[in-house]
């Protein structure tokens, strides 16, 4: 479903109008910088993370295919420049298969969706979610803050739908880990 406002600024922006390409930037600067906000986790970084992903977005708007929404091609721009700035900064590698990630989830209890649904309500989720490796904490905030199903989730990180899945499925994983270990903690 393509947002014929967006459609239309981007072609005004094309041929020269500098004031169409700012309503975009005002359109979705928020959202974007929230997102690379949440994974970059420093205030500094992710102001100059955002400009240079507008910068990209204003270079590469010829390459914008208006049959997807304008706000996934934000997104993949915005996370291609977040994974290039903490790359730079820090090197680390993540592995899928990290033994941090529980698998062996009980199913008894309110289902993950639900305890990740509360915990993004409240303060402690936060750190929660600044506590999960890039890769799960990026497709949780696309998911639950950003409302976007796994096929945009895929298309912004480009890689495949099932790969988002996993991911998904092991960042709610953990969450309800780290949860049931608050609980426990503030039960003592």
């Amino acid at each position: 479903m393509v947002n014929e406002k967006d459609y239309q600024l981007v072609q005004r922006c094309l041929q020269g109008d500098e004031s169409a390409f700012e309503e975009l930037l005002n359109a979705n600067k928020n959202q974007i910088f929230t997102f690379i906000l949440r994974m970059a986790q420093n205030a500094e970084d992710a102001e100059d993370i955002t400009q240079d992903a507008f910068v990209k977005a204003f270079r590469k708007l010829g390459s914008y295919n208006p049959e997807y929404p304008f706000i996934t091609w934000l997104f993949r721009i915005a996370h291609n420049t977040c994974v290039d700035f903490l790359r730079a900064k820090k090197p680390q590698s993540v592995s899928l298969d990290d033994a941090d990630s529980p698998l062996d989830v009980p199913e008894d209890g309110p289902t993950v969706e639900e305890n990740v649904a509360f915990a993004f309500q409240t303060e402690e989720a936060e750190r929660l979610l600044a506590s999960l490796p890039p890769l799960y904490r990026e497709a949780l905030l696309l998911q639950y803050r950003e409302d976007l199903n796994c096929a945009d989730i895929a298309g912004i990180l480009q890689i495949p739908e099932g790969t988002v899945k996993v991911r998904l499925f092991r960042a709610k994983a953990a969450m309800k880990a780290k949860l049931e270990r608050l609980e426990r903690f503030a039960k003592r």
